[in-house]
This record gives C-alpha cells, sequence and structure tokens, in this order.
C-alpha cells in the first residue's frame, strides 16, 4: 500500500497525494483486529449475495510465512538458559581480557567496552523472558521452543528451510474461490488447527443465513492434517470428508508406476538420510504368523524377544536378530544405521488384525483409495492453491511485519478480505 501511494495514480488519488510510511500503515492494521472480523463477515455476505459461494465443497490448507521475529531468539528453556550462561561466559572473558592486559589502547578499550555491553543487554533480555513467562508444552507434554521477540510465533519446516513464523489457515469454497474463514496460528501445530477452523466455518455459514450446509457439503484436506482425532471429529461435523493421509500418493497404482514420481521419492529420501543407503524394513523380512518365527533378509532365524507390544489399540510382536548373526552378516549396512554391540537387528509386526477395532484412519483410507474418493479429493489442489499463489505472490504476502498472535492475524485476515474483494470486483464486471 505504501508503495502504491508513491507509484500508482488510483491510491495517489485516493490518498490525496500523501505518501505514508509504512510503519504508519502496519501500525494502523495492528488496531485493527476487533474490526476486520466483522468485516470480513459483511464481505463474505455480498459475496453470497452475489452467488459466489456454491456450498458444494470446501477446501482447507495453511501458508507458512515468517513473522517479524528473529529465529536466533528461539529455543526451549534450558536451550535458553545455557545461551544466557554462554553470555555471561563471553562477558567475564573480556572483563579477564582487560584484567590482564592493561596496556590496551583507548580504542581497544572503547570496543571490549561496547561488546560487553550487548553481550550483558542480550543475557539480562533472556533473563527477563525466563522469569516472566511459563514454558510450553506441547502436545506430547514435552517443552517446544519459545521465541523471545515474538512468543506466540514458532519455528516451522518448509521446501525453503526453516523460519520463524506463522501459519495462516483458510477455508474457501471450490465455486470461486472465496475465502469463508480465516485464522493465523502460530505455536500450534497444524493437525490442532482443523477443529477450531471447521467450528469457525460453522460460525460464518449460520452468519450467512445456511446452518445446515455441512449435512450436504464436501470437505477436503491434505495429509498435514490427517491424524485419528481429526477424523472422530470429523464424523461428527456431518461434512463428506476427504483427509489423505502420508501414504496416499505411494498407493495410487499411477504412482507406483511412474518412474518419475519414484525417482523424485528417492531425491527426497537421500536429502532426509544424508545420502545414506536405504535401510531394510520389516516388508523385507519374512514373518510367519502361524508358528511366530522370523527369518531376516540375510535368512538367518531370529528369535521372538517380545509376545505382545500394544500400540494405539494395535498388538505387535517382536523379533530380535542373533547378535553374532548380525555382527558377522553381509547386509549388515543395508540392515543397521550402526555396527550392532550390545544386540541385533529389532523388528516388530502386527498381529490379530481382523480382531482389531476398525478406526476412523482405516475408514478414511478405504474412502479416499476408491475412484469417486480420489476424483473428490483431486479437486483440492485447484480448490485451495491458487488462493495462497495470489495472496504470497500476487499480494506480495511473504512475510508477516507485525507480533503477536492477534495482531498477526488481522493481518492475515485482511490479505484474505482483499482476496475476497478482488473476487467479487471481477465477477461485477
Amino acid at each position: 500500500m505504501a508503495d502504491a501511494c508513491e507509484r500508482n495514480i488510483t491510491f495517489m488519488s485516493l490518498s490525496g497525494d500523501v505518501q505514508p510510511h509504512y510503519t504508519s500503515i502496519a501500525n494502523f492494521i495492528s488496531k485493527m483486529k476487533d474490526k476486520i472480523e466483522p468485516l470480513f463477515t459483511q464481505v463474505l455476505m455480498i459475496c453470497d449475495k452475489e452467488g459466489l459461494i456454491g456450498r458444494h465443497m470446501f477446501a482447507i490448507d495453511g501458508c507458512k510465512i515468517s513473522s517479524n521475529a528473529s529465529k536466533e531468539w528461539s529455543g526451549t528453556f534450558a536451550e535458553l538458559e545455557r545461551k544466557q550462561r554462554k553470555l555471561q561466559r563471553a562477558s567475564q572473558r573480556i572483563i579477564a581480557r582487560h584484567q590482564a592486559q592493561d596496556g590496551l589502547n583507548e580504542d581497544e578499550r572503547q570496543h571490549d567496552l561496547k561488546q560487553k555491553q550487548k553481550l550483558d543487554e542480550s543475557a539480562n533480555k533472556i533473563s527477563a523472558f525466563l522469569a516472566s513467562n511459563k514454558e510450553k508444552i506441547g502436545s506430547r507434554n514435552k517443552p517446544v521452543k519459545s521465541n523471545i521477540t515474538d512468543p506466540d510465533s514458532a519455528k516451522m519446516t518448509t521446501s525453503k528451510g526453516t523460519i520463524q513464523g506463522y501459519n495462516g489457515i483458510a477455508i474457501n469454497d471450490d465455486k470461486h474461490q472465496i475465502i469463508v474463514q480465516a485464522q493465523a496460528w502460530g505455536s500450534v501445530g497444524e493437525q490442532q488447527t482443523l477443529k477450531p477452523a471447521v467450528k469457525q466455518l460453522q460460525e460464518q455459514l449460520t452468519k450467512l443465513g445456511t446452518p445446515d450446509t455441512f449435512k450436504d457439503a464436501k470437505f477436503s484436506a491434505d495429509s498435514g492434517f490427517h491424524s485419528e482425532v481429526n477424523l472422530e471429529f470429523m464424523a461428527t461435523t456431518g461434512l463428506d470428508t476427504y483427509i489423505a493421509d502420508t501414504a496416499f500418493r505411494s498407493r495410487n497404482p499411477l504412482f507406483q508406476t511412474s518412474q518419475t514420481y519414484q525417482t523424485e521419492q528417492e531425491k527426497r529420501r537421500l536429502k532426509r538420510s544424508k545420502g545414506r543407503a536405504r535401510l531394510f524394513t520389516s516388508h523385507d523380512f519374512y514373518f510367519d504368523e502361524t508358528v511366530s518365527s522370523c527369518r531376516c533378509p540375510a535368512g538367518n532365524e531370529m528369535w521372538l524377544s517380545v509376545k505382545n507390544v500394544e500400540t494405539a489399540g494395535r498388538q505387535y510382536v517382536r523379533f530380535s536378530g542373533y547378535l553374532k548373526d548380525c555382527r558377522a552378516c553381509v547386509l549388515q549396512k543395508q540392515c543397521m544405521r550402526n555396527a550392532p554391540t550390545k544386540q541385533g537387528r529389532q523388528v516388530q509386526f502386527e498381529i490379530n488384525k481382523s480382531t482389531k477395532p476398525i478406526s476412523y484412519s482405516d475408514k478414511m483410507r478405504v474412502k479416499i483409495d476408491s475412484s469417486p474418493g480420489r476424483r473428490q479429493y483431486s479437486k483440492r489442489l485447484g480448490a485451495i492453491e491458487p488462493v495462497f499463489g495470489n495472496i504470497t505472490v500476487n499480494k506480495g504476502m511473504n512475510k508477516f511485519t507485525l507480533r503477536g498472535q492477534e495482531k498477526v492475524n488481522a493481518q492475515w485476515q485482511m490479505y484474505c478480505l482483499v482476496h475476497n474483494i478482488e473476487k467479487l470486483k471481477n465477477s461485477l464486471h
């Protein structure tokens, strides 16, 4: 907007030929969190009146965007405490150097004093943060990283590396790609955003006067939102849901016979494993459930080390290779990451599959692998991905300029609001 007020004749006219600084615009947006959401709903109502919302299929996805925070100031409380002690030791070394070398000239002394001041300020900054904040606990009851400059943001892995930022979540309607729900999330995993996002979608549809939309609508999401808890929740909403799991593409017959897909998969695997060769998986072992026996790929017998391992309601048996066999095995490098010292290779297999209860993940796997399911899920890509392309590339939303969950969320909703206004404008031509 700041750039447009200097270059675009329309913006120059609307602003009265005044060029506001981008910080003034950001300050204005940061105070609009209570006004953008009602305005977002009003624009949706106009879009609905113009027939731009079809209510046939909704698609959800997220876009990870950098925030106005540094990765260097991110870590668990234990990591931040170690960093604080490291800074304090560096500051003390400067004092020790001064005491040992009285003959330092004035320039060197001033440089060291400035460096010590920076170190002390950084250490005090960490100390103040640790004293005034509680450590965040993740979904697995383990400490997660906090950020001193923006505690609501989180470290996220993207295709372009690791960023400190937020995940902009949006649900859109597939008819004209109108965004009907938008929310920015920081230190919350993508899976945890599905339930609140769907609830907000229901609230928006109620405001639009169609609270019973879920009875006839479809809903799609990629594997980032797949979990047993989410599938169980979606089963209670009434939506005809299609959520892929991480192995969805590998089960597709078209991809299994595609040399290009297999080559790309191998490239990604080599990147993750840093060039190490592929190790044997449980599928490479010969397991006979009827007699509870197992042989390794080299043909050696393995012994039954654990008869019953229960995980997530499923039963497994575990076999271990004899240490003397694994040490002398010619296939050792393909089977184990490190040379065996205390025990041989371990592998486990699921048993009693016929008696286990059918999970929501099992039901979704059968549904989405069917021909109708694949056709419905294939519509997701054309429904939601162009929305993020328009916002991040055409609109230039490649970094949040504000800090804090509420301010960043207002900025994200504003960009989604502009996207909807643009769609409305194009439909009126």
